[in-house]
């Protein structure tokens, strides 16, 4: 799959295809690039040309699913922004589809025609001719047309048919939709495709169905609107017209019911002129049913839209819709016709269902009758506005009584009308028929008994079976009152009580039949009897009304009170009732309300799951039909280089899906039996040519032997000629060029000395010039090597001079290099030293600051021994709750006490270097040797003493003096001296500092009672 950053690229990219003959690689990279989401940007300039050249493409390779895609994605595009584009581009489509069908057709009729050229006259049919019309029964236009023609008229039926499901259901292209269904039913009315006729009228009964199903989405018709109405009636009997055409009458049946189903949804009627049409229609459907009494319905239906709504119709044109209606009329049989399945099973139930719905596509309320459609033309007054010849026809069939003449004024008549108007010859045959049965029931009023003979020759149209068979029917329906007498030849009309049928014939009466006459006795009897009665006593029937009334009137009053109750306790109870009846009403429309509200939440959560699941279930779909296109793309890969490599020809005739189908082993097995097949076939045309050339060969050689023996004997004769002549000229130049050759030699010998003369002079001249090049060439060879000697000397000593120049280098850089090592290894040294005195200097820093945590302890230990009284200090520590101490100890710690503290005389701060011991100034303590005979060391107070190099850096307020300076921040203050102790440590000298005063080793001095804290770090 190859990605293009532009659209422009991919279509340059398959006309390179194209011109190298790849048109089914072109074919992928186009529809690539309309797939792809990152050109869902419609941009027209790009866009059109690129469908255009695609379904240019997809028509040249007969690929009509393809061209479907591309035409869905290429409708996604277009939908919103230029309708227009794509509208052009489906029509050009259809056409390029039409085209090569066109061509093909006219390719299919002359591959016959070249067909039709016989090569040898004595023998038309070849053995091969002979068995393959045996075999397959069809001639050779069939052949020509399946194997040239079908395939293209396929394709531009999947054409017809993918342009009508992208078209469908939107009203931007609504117009479209139907130009495209109409051509489609020209196709199939061209072609001849009934099968097809069938399937394109259900898609379009669907796409309705789906319109009205799906009335309430986005760009979805609107057949509430006139103009969608009208375009779907005009498609609608446009199909109807084809499908009368195509002679399909049960899908003509189907299109009427669409159209009455379309007129019914429409709130305003459709335009006259498609409505005529309509009933125009209708009619010759009815007529092909053989349905007369609908033909006629629909016939009146058309003629009264006609005269009422057509103001430029002619006199003529009403005069033959006239005569058309009038005819179809009498034409109805007198009994109800029925169908040949109806005649011979019980079908009433279902013919009245049949009728009634036939009835409603006229827009009749009830199904129509004789009677009833005899009765709209007098009340029309159609039969006064028909041809002139006919207006006697409806006086003679429906009002005269004239038995004896009847069939033959209408026979004259309709024989007149047949040479006159072929238009309605096929009413005649029918109302003859209808005159037979009037003329029956017209004898059977006037006579008892009739013979055979004689009503035959009352018929001057039909023979005495023809009559047997016709009235057969009616009489057994007890529609005609007859029953036949073969002993006697008689026709007996009505002598019986059997016929009950209470329907009244129609037509003209003289006189009753008598079993009217038996089903009517009763009746005359009692209106006899009530005259009578009426005759006897006139004021009887007034009597008896007054006395009903005087009856009526005592009741009234004797229950009026109770009555009067009555109706008020009911007006009560009905009110009760009522109000009862609302509150019950109020509830259960509050209930239904709730449970309404309770549905529509659930129809809701069930809406958002289903669609939910609907989307997981579409993007599963859309992610197997991308692996069913993968494996349909990787499928047909295989099977395009299997054909490049056995070639198309093995393939022809399988469609795409068939291809998918079959697996590698059952292409390659058909591509080898037409390999195979194509050369047993080839070996046979090479043999039967190879036995015509050799009949042929041999036909000519024997004709041509004699001739060429002739021709031989002849050509050896004059060749001889020939040749003596030209010997004779040959030994006569001879002879002249050898005397010629001879007088030039004495004429050339007389110049010898001349000749040997001159070379000699020549070559003197020439070995003297060649002596002195000679000498001048080896002068220059001398000078050059002089030169050449010279040129090495001066290389060699270039050469020397570089080696002693590059081997001083040589010297100076491993010079450099030696110092260099030097200079890294005392740097080494150096750094090693460095790191050791760096770590002893922080060695050192760890045990100063060890030593001040001691220090820190041993001062919180002398704030505790002040906490309690002199006298309490006898009792030892351990009697305080401490440990015990020794006494040398304990007098230590009492003489840092008091140094500590101070005593009587000298300064208030001692000095570091006084003894804890030692009390005011000069006192001695309680233990050891006066301060006078003791070293400075004995007068020490037993303790380590720091000595702190002094602060360069300015001291910090007081309220950041919290914490003592810590190892990590002692590091950034530099290098300092390491005070001396008793370890041997070297010190500064000391000096007396009182309460509070800053020391030089970053400790504070306090007042006594107080804790002794060491100053934090400035930073």
């Amino acid at each position: 799959m190859v990605y293009f950053q532009n659209p422009e690229n991919a279509i340059k990219r398959a006309k390179e295809f194209i011109e190298v003959g790849k048109k089914n690689d072109a074919l992928d990279t186009l529809h690539e690039v309309l797939r792809m989401r990152r050109h869902k940007q419609y941009q027209h300039d790009v866009h059109e040309p690129i469908i255009t050249q695609y379904l240019s493409l997809c028509v040249e390779l007969k690929k009509g699913h393809a061209a479907k895609e591309g035409l869905y994605q290429y409708k996604i595009l277009t939908q919103n922004t230029d309708i227009n584009s794509l509208e052009k581009v489906i029509r050009q489509f259809v056409k390029m589809a039409e085209v090569r069908a066109e061509a093909a057709s006219k390719e299919a009729k002359a591959a016959m025609l070249e067909m039709n050229v016989i090569e040898d006259l004595d023998v038309v049919y070849t053995p091969e001719k002979l068995m393959l019309a045996t075999v397959s029964g069809e001639d050779s236009q069939d052949r020509a047309d399946r194997t040239v023609l079908t395939p293209w008229v396929k394709f531009l039926w999947e054409v017809y048919r993918h342009v009508l499901d992208i078209l469908k259901n939107n009203n931007k292209v609504e117009k479209l939709y139907q130009d495209m269904a109409q051509q489609a039913f020209t196709f199939c009315i061209k072609y001849e495709r009934k099968a097809e006729f069938r399937k394109l009228s259900d898609s379009v009964r669907n796409h309705l169905n789906l319109i009205i199903k799906h009335s309430h989405q986005t760009n979805s018709i609107n057949l509430n609107d006139p103009v969608s109405l009208q375009l779907h009636l005009d498609t609608r009997l446009y199909q109807l017209d084809c499908a009368i055409k195509i002679s399909l009458w049960q899908k003509a049946i189907k299109t009427i019911n669409d159209i009455h189903a379309l007129m019914q949804l429409s709130k305003k009627k459709p335009k006259p002129q498609a409505l005529a049409n309509y009933y125009k229609k209708q009619a010759l459907v009815f007529s092909k049913a053989n349905n007369r009494l609908f033909e006629a319905c629909a016939l009146m239906k058309h003629y009264q839209l006609v005269y009422d709504q057509k103001k430029t119709a002619t006199e003529e044109e009403k005069q033959s819709l006239a005569s058309g209606v009038l005819m179809a009329t009498l034409a109805i049989p007198l009994p109800s016709s029925l169908s040949d399945t109806e005649k011979y099973l019980d079908l009433q139930n279902s013919t009245k269902d049949k009728n009634i719905t036939l009835a409603s596509y006229l827009d009749l309320a009830h199904a129509p009758t004789r009677d009833s459609l005899l009765a709209d033309l007098v009340k029309h007054g159609i039969e006064g506005r028909v041809y002139p010849e006919l207006q006697p026809l409806f006086t003679i069939l429906e009002v005269d009584f004239q038995p004896l003449t009847l069939c033959k004024k209408v026979d004259t008549m309709l024989i007149q009308v047949e040479k006159l108007y072929p238009d309605l010859k096929q009413y005649t045959k029918d109302v003859r028929e209808v005159a037979v049965l009037r003329l029956m029931r017209q004898l059977a009023q006037v006579y008892d008994k009739i013979s055979i003979s004689k009503v035959v020759s009352l018929i001057p149209y039909i023979e005495p079976l023809e009559l047997e068979l016709l009235i057969i029917g009616p009489a057994k329906s007890l529609d005609l009152q007859l029953r036949i007498d073969y002993a006697t030849g008689t026709y007996i009309f009505g002598s019986t009580i059997q016929y009950q049928r209470e329907d009244i014939a129609s037509g003209p009466t003289v006189q009753q039949m008598p079993s009217e006459m038996f089903r009517s006795q009763l009746v005359s009897l009692f209106s006899a009897l009530d005259k009578s009665v009426a005759l006897i006593s006139p004021n009887r029937k007034q009597q008896m009304k007054d006395q009903l009334r005087q009856e009526a009137i005592a009741a009234y009053h004797r229950s009026a009170k109770k009555d009067q109750q009555n109706m008020m306790r009911r007006k009560e109870m009905i009110e009760s009732r009522k109000e009862f009846y609302e509150n019950l009403n109020t509830e259960k429309e509050k209930k239904e309300l709730q449970e309404k509200e309770k549905h529509r939440k659930e129809a809701e959560r069930a809406e958002i799951k289903r669609r939910g699941e609907e989307e997981k279930r579409r993007t599963e779909e859309r992610c197997q039909r991308e692996e069913k296109h993968k494996d349909k793309l990787l499928k047909m890969e295989k099977v395009k280089k299997l054909m490049e490599h056995m070639g198309e020809k093995p393939f022809e005739g399988l469609t795409e899906e068939e291809l998918l189908n079959m697996t590698e082993e059952d292409l390659l097995a058909r591509g080898l039996d037409h390999m195979s097949k194509e050369k047993s076939d080839l070996q046979q045309k090479m043999k039967q040519v190879e036995k015509r050339l050799d009949y042929f060969t041999r036909a000519q050689r024997l004709v041509e032997i004699p001739k060429l023996k002739k021709e031989w004997e002849k050509a050896k004769e004059d060749d001889k000629v020939w040749w003596e002549q030209k010997e004779n000229e040959r030994i006569e130049m001879t002879i002249k060029k050898r005397e010629q050759e001879i007088s030039t030699r004495q004429r050339l010998l007389r110049m010898v000395d001349d000749k040997k003369m001159f070379e000699a002079t020549v070559l003197e001249a020439k070995e003297a010039a060649f002596n002195s090049e000679l000498e001048r060439f080896e002068s220059e060879l001398e000078q050059i090597r002089a030169q050449r000697k010279e040129a090495k000397k001066l290389e060699i000593l270039k050469k020397l001079a570089e080696d002693r120049k590059k081997e001083e280098l040589a010297r100076a850089a491993e010079e450099k290099k030696r110092k260099q090592d030097e200079e890294n290894a005392r740097f080494k040294k150096e750094k090693e030293e460095s790191d050791r005195e760096a770590l002893k200097i922080k060695e050192a820093r760890e045990k100063r600051e060890r030593e001040v945590e001691e220090n820190k302890r041993r001062k919180e230990q002398y704030d505790d021994r002040d906490r309690y009284p002199p006298r309490d200090r006898d009792r030892g520590d351990k009697d305080r709750g401490g440990f015990y101490r020794p006494r040398q100890q304990r007098d230590r710690d009492e003489g840092f006490d008091n140094w500590r503290r101070g005593g009587g005389g000298g300064n208030s701060t001692p000095s570091r270097n006084d003894s804890p011991r030692r009390g005011g100034g000069g006192g001695r303590g309680n233990d050891g040797p006066p301060p006078s005979s003791r070293t400075d060391e004995e007068a020490r107070p037993q303790r380590k003493k720091l000595q702190l190099q002094k602060r360069t850096v300015p001291l910090p307020s007081t309220d950041d003096r919290r914490e003592p300076v810590g190892s990590a921040q002692r590091s950034e203050m530099g290098p300092r001296t390491i005070p001396e102790g008793r370890d041997g440590q070297q010190r500064s000298a000391p000096r007396s500092r009182g309460d509070g005063e800053e020391q030089e080793d970053g400790f504070q001095t306090v007042p006594s009672k107080k804790a002794w804290r060491p100053s934090r770090k400035y930073q």
